[in-house]
């Protein structure tokens, strides 16, 4: 599956923020983050991921906070975002790009392909990302008390 980098980075940028609000105190108050923070973590030019933002922020996925302690943050929470929602969003796609052709001898597996890969992404989301990740790369410390 190819997506294009202005998608890609956009996942990034989500899973970023998504990261940043799992590993906040839990009942705390959401921390803006700064879009250098973003940019620096997920290696995306800081130009490119402030249009990003902006169109995630008009399809509802972020909220932005202005000032010196302004940035960004998730307009919803993580569980409530999916990975295949933000795809469309920065796609602009609606149904699937593939013509009904009766002459076409591969529609049906390409719509089942097509569903298979829709189905992951709806049901994967940012929450679930940003823990499996943690869960595989912040180490394992065994807890001796006695």
């Amino acid at each position: 599956m190819n997506i294009s980098v202005k998608s890609e980075y956009a996942l990034k940028a989500v899973f970023d923020l998504a990261s940043q609000s799992i590993a906040a105190a839990p009942g705390s108050a959401a921390i803006p983050v700064k879009i250098a923070d973003i940019a620096r973590r997920q290696r995306i030019p800081q130009k490119f991921l402030e249009l990003i933002l902006a169109g995630l922020k008009q399809s509802g996925f972020v909220d932005s906070r202005r000032g010196a302690e302004g940035g960004y943050l998730l307009a919803r929470a993580p569980e409530s975002i999916t990975v295949g929602e933000v795809l469309r969003a920065v796609e602009n796609v609606k149904a699937s790009s593939r013509a009904d052709h009766n002459s076409d001898p591969f529609h049906e597996i390409w719509s089942k392909v097509d569903a298979a890969v829709s189905g992951v992404l709806d049901q994967t989301t940012f929450a679930d990302l940003a823990r499996n990740w943690r869960e595989k790369h912040i180490p394992y410390v065994p807890n001796w008390d006695i």
